[in-house]
């Protein structure tokens, strides 16, 4: 995971828009906010994604 999706992860829980954990939520608002590489990011590699919600790693 790039440290630009992370910025965007966490760019978007600071909206407090969604439930992080809500997955499809999240990649709707990475879209919205043209997030791109997270949009792309998100549908393969959604434990790496749930990891970094948990670790922040």
């Amino acid at each position: 995971m790039t440290e630009e999706i992370k910025s965007q992860i966490l760019a978007i829980r600071q909206t407090g828009a969604t439930n992080m954990f809500d997955i499809v939520k999240v990649k709707e608002i990475a879209e919205l906010m043209e997030f791109t590489e997270l949009a792309e990011f998100l549908p393969e590699n959604k434990a790496e994604y749930v990891n970094f919600i948990l670790t922040g790693k």
